[in-house]
């Protein structure tokens, strides 16, 4: 198995020659710019170290590596537009340095130049790349529809807001381990078992992604602290607050969310004081923890060698740490 700096340095210079191979059409600029963005590659990394399970060779695993990054993107320009996010990763979102019809146009592009992606491989294995594409793609949406309805809502229950991530991020990570797998003609057990790994490291990155927008370090994640509660995104940490809370205190964090008249750094301030005393940002990185476990639970199920399921582990806890 390669060494871990090997697999982004290969797709770095993939991805690099996708970018250059675009005409010097206007729709491009937004789509070189974006993908040229500082990013760790986390969903196209997974699908090469995935592949590198089941082969030495993992170059046949870049095109469907890129389809991935690609895809992902497309939905970041997408999801800025409706968030009304105007930093993305540190520099400016698609749609303030542009427009919002150039973001919506260059994004459509961007998920179509995804799917060419696949256009790569025969006729079998492209056809099951394609059916978890598109399964993936219809449940993001899915999930990005229920993000957009749930800001509304005050009686959500802890399992829709993991249904809601699940769809929206979780997916992805899982579609793209699993297609590593499906290159490579792994069995149909160790493609479930890929995929389900990925829907678990998914929900522990998310998680942890709720916990680093109001914990973490601006500098780091490129984007500013307290963006979901500026924005009134019921984060995991909403309803973990929620699950231990009296209906006093729970009220007293939605009257918080819903004042208008606070500016932005009192609500913050306000609710990560809620949180802390309640020691929410504790629980909230332990159930991070959780589905990181059970990640590495699957891995062990694997059919493949015990040094490659050992690397694995190794990647996912780096993944989760950041660390890399």
């Amino acid at each position: 198995m390669e060494g871990f700096k090997d697999h982004i340095k290969l797709f770095e210079d993939y991805i690099e020659t996708f970018i250059n191979d675009l005409n010097d059409n206007s729709v491009y600029k937004p789509i070189k710019y974006f993908l040229k963005l500082p990013s760790k590659r986390v969903r196209p990394l997974l699908t090469l170290i995935s592949s590198s399970l089941y082969s030495d060779d993992i170059k046949n695993a870049l095109p469907a590596s890129l389809a991935n990054e690609v895809f992902h993107n497309f939905t970041l320009v997408h999801d800025d537009i409706m968030d009304s996010s105007k930093i993305r990763r540190g520099n400016e979102s698609v749609h303030i340095k542009w427009n919002v019809n150039q973001a919506i146009l260059s994004g459509d592009a961007m998920q179509i130049l995804a799917y060419k992606c696949l256009e790569n491989y025969e006729s079998k294995i492209q056809k099951k790349l394609i059916q978890i594409f598109n399964d993936t793609a219809l449940k993001i949406c899915e999930g990005q529809q229920l993000d957009i309805e749930f800001e509304k809502e005050k009686d959500l229950k802890f399992s829709d807001y993991i249904q809601m991530i699940q769809y929206k991020t979780a997916v992805l990570l899982g579609s793209s381990l699993k297609m590593g797998g499906i290159v490579n003609n792994a069995s149909e057990s160790d493609l479930e078992l890929l995929y389900d790994i990925g829907l678990n490291l998914g929900l522990a990155f998310q998680i942890q992604d709720d916990y680093l927008d109001l914990f973490g370090d601006e500098k780091l994640i490129g984007k500013k602290i307290g963006g979901d509660v500026i924005k009134r995104k019921k984060t995991v940490m909403y309803h973990v607050f929620k699950d231990i809370s009296s209906s006093e205190d729970s009220r007293f964090l939605d009257q918080i969310y819903d004042d208008n008249k606070l500016d932005d750094l009192t609500k913050v301030e306000k609710i990560t004081s809620l949180y802390k005393d309640k020691e929410v940002n504790i629980k909230t990185r332990k159930l991070s923890q959780e589905y990181s476990s059970k990640a590495i639970s699957l891995i062990e199920k694997l059919n493949i060698k015990n040094d490659n399921k050992t690397g694995l582990i190794d990647i996912c806890n780096k993944l989760l740490s950041r660390d890399y």
